[in-house]
């Protein structure tokens, strides 16, 4: 079966893949470190369990709103691992320098030290992304979902500290233990697992709107507004618990729960664009002969996609599954970047890059078995 590979190859990619697997280790290195500092195997394990509870619903969220046009598994382990491993080791040196240089409060160091050094952290890879490798991040939901996923990585091991220094008792904390473990678990685990994904994901949207501005200023200007809020949001949270009180915890707790919902209301409004975006373009397309109409919605709905890899793996086999997937991801990539053009952005080698998705769409077409033809349903 043919392989299709996009023209130009990016550069950089096993650099990259080594890069990460280097600082991953040296993560997975350093979190066991963290979790044994206090000697502890119980507190040690709990802490790490209680890390990983909310990874599964939060990181779901996320891939939910990536799956039309999933980002490179490579960068989304990159994104989790750069907030893991390399924002919380930046953020947390500055915070040391800074804390013996200056010795502020811990209220302070929380409220605003904290924000002004582990956003910029987290959102440092957004940006080497943005600069480095344009493709990857080119709307509004890549921007979201891979600074989602730096939050996640960043409370990851930031909680695993939390707990673990709540397990083992503190001068702030009355409880200690288990009991201690778990009260913070429901606090940062159950109340406010999106907390970190939230603040870095405004910077994630102010890139997918850089990418459409083509002034550099303007583009300057929306990454700058983006970081603003990103530590804006950060500050808010944090001094809540600092300075608020119960009832300025409360208050803004509501506040950051309107500011999520708001966020999924445009996440899920941007995504059913893209459904429309999708089978706009794959109708263009149709008309001029690449692909037949009876296609679109085995390409552009999940409901149709999902049976046309049914049919095919029951009754041609797992050639026919394989085919199938591709044709359907070719689609969708030659679909958006289709979209992007039309609508007058520019993209490199975007023609190139369209005509060579298109070419391996064609390719593969010996190897497609879909169902029969809908008609005029549509789901």
């Amino acid at each position: 079966m043919p392989r299709y590979r996009e023209t130009p190859k990016q550069r950089g990619r096993l650099a990259l893949e080594l890069l990460v697997g280097l600082v991953a280790a040296l993560g997975v290195a350093g979190a066991a470190l963290i979790a044994t500092s206090g000697s502890d195997p119980e507190g040690a394990g709990l802490s790490i369990f209680y890390a990983i509870l909310p990874l599964p619903v939060v990181w779901f969220c996320y891939w939910w709103l990536d799956r039309y046009e999933p980002e490179p598994r490579r960068y989304k382990i990159a994104a989790f691992v750069w907030g893991g491993v390399v924002a919380v080791a930046i953020a947390l040196a500055l915070q040391i320098f800074i804390q013996e240089t200056w010795d502020l409060s811990e209220d302070t160091m929380a409220s605003v030290i904290a924000p002004v050094t582990e956003e910029p952290a987290k959102c440092l890879f957004l940006l080497l992304t943005f600069v480095r490798w344009r493709r990857v991040i080119d709307g509004f939901l890549d921007g979201l979902v891979l600074a989602g996923i730096v939050g996640i990585g960043f409370a990851f091991i930031e909680n695993i500290g939390y707990y673990l220094d709540s397990y083992l008792g503190s001068p702030d904390t009355k409880l200690a233990g288990a009991e201690g473990a778990t009260l913070t678990f429901i606090v940062r685990g159950i109340f406010s697992p999106f907390a970190h994904p939230l603040f870095t994901s405004a910077f994630g949207i102010a890139l997918g709107i850089a990418v459409m501005c083509r002034s550099r200023v303007l583009k300057v200007i929306v990454v700058v507004l983006g970081l603003t809020a990103s530590i804006g949001l950060h500050a808010v949270w944090n001094s809540s618990l600092s300075y608020g009180g119960g009832r300025g915890f409360i208050q803004a707790y509501l506040a950051l729960a309107a500011v999520l919902f708001l966020l999924g209301v445009f996440a899920i409004v941007v995504r059913v664009r893209q459904v429309r975006v999708l089978e706009s373009s794959l109708a263009y397309v149709s008309e001029r002969g690449w692909i037949h109409p009876a296609e679109i919605p085995y390409l552009s709905r999940f409901r149709y996609r999902r049976r046309a890899r049914r049919y095919a793996k029951k009754n041609h086999g797992k050639v026919a599954l394989k085919a199938i997937r591709r044709y359907q991801a070719l689609a969708t990539q030659m679909s958006f970047l289709h979209a992007a053009m039309m609508s007058g952005r520019t993209m490199p080698h975007g023609v190139e890059r369209t005509y060579a998705l298109l070419d391996a769409m064609h390719e593969l077409r010996p190897y497609l078995r879909l169902p029969p033809a809908l008609g005029s349903r549509r789901g």
